[in-house]
C-alpha cells in the first residue's frame, strides 16, 4: 500500500487550486509529490506543477484529511466552505455569496478551467473538456452553466438549473423546467464542448438534458 503523504505534503495538496489543481510549494515538496505520482510538472513554461487524478482523489478523500491545525482548517470543496470554490449545481439553500464578488469568482474559475484544458489536452485544445472535467462531471457542467450566466435552482424551487449525476458513464442530467431556459442550457454546454440531447423521463415525462463531454 502506498504511504500516505506527509503532513507538509498534505498542506500543499490541500492548498491546490480547487479547479485547476495548480500547486504552490518548495521545489523539494513539489518534486516529492511528482515522485509519488500525485503531481506533474507541466512541460511548457512556466513549468507549473499540477495535481494528477490521484492527487485530486487524495485532496477530496475524507479519509485523507490532515489532522486539524489551528492555523490551517481543512477546506471542503463539496460544500464550498472555508473559501474553496464550488460550482453551484442547483438545489442548494440560498447562496451565501452573490453579486459582483461571486461573478468574479466564477469567471476566475472558468478561466482557470480553460487554462487547464490548454495544458492537459494533448493538442492544447480549449474547446473540449479535459480529464479533470470527465472525472468531475457534475461540477464541470455546473461551472460551464454558471459561468455563462445561467441561474441555479435554489432549495426546492423549480426555477433554475439542476445538474445531477446519472448511472450512465460520462453523462450528467440537467433539469430546467422552462423549455426556453433548457434550450439555453443546451446551447451553453455545446459551446463548452459537451454533447447534449433532450430526453423525457419514463415516468412523468419531465424533460431534461443528457450531457457528455466531447472527446474530439
Amino acid at each position: 500500500m502506498t504511504r500516505p503523504p506527509t503532513a507538509a505534503q498534505r498542506r500543499v495538496i490541500d492548498a491546490a487550486d480547487p479547479v485547476t489543481g495548480r500547486l504552490r510549494g518548495t521545489d523539494a515538496q513539489l518534486a516529492a509529490l511528482v515522485a509519488r505520482g500525485l503531481a506533474f510538472r507541466h512541460p511548457r513554461p512556466p513549468h507549473d506543477h499540477f495535481l494528477t487524478p490521484a492527487g485530486h482523489r487524495i485532496r477530496e478523500s475524507a479519509e485523507g484529511q490532515p489532522p486539524p491545525e489551528p492555523a490551517a482548517p481543512a477546506a471542503s470543496e463539496a460544500s464550498g466552505a472555508s473559501g474553496a470554490f464550488a460550482a453551484r449545481v442547483g438545489g442548494e439553500e440560498q447562496a451565501r455569496e452573490s453579486g459582483p464578488a461571486r461573478a468574479r469568482e466564477v469567471h476566475s474559475a472558468w478561466q482557470g478551467l480553460l487554462e487547464l484544458r490548454r495544458m492537459t489536452n494533448p493538442d492544447g485544445a480549449t474547446d473540449r473538456p479535459c480529464a479533470w472535467e470527465r472525472s468531475h462531471l457534475v461540477q464541470a457542467a455546473a461551472l460551464a452553466l454558471e459561468a455563462a450566466g445561467h441561474r441555479p435552482a435554489v432549495a426546492d424551487l423549480s426555477d433554475g438549473y439542476r445538474v445531477r449525476a446519472t448511472p450512465q458513464p460520462e453523462a450528467v442530467a440537467v433539469y430546467e423546467a422552462a423549455a426556453e431556459a433548457r434550450r439555453g442550457c443546451a446551447t451553453t454546454l455545446e459551446r463548452a464542448g459537451w454533447q447534449v440531447g433532450e430526453h423525457a423521463e419514463p415516468r412523468g415525462g419531465n424533460r431534461y438534458l443528457l450531457a457528455s463531454p466531447r472527446r474530439t
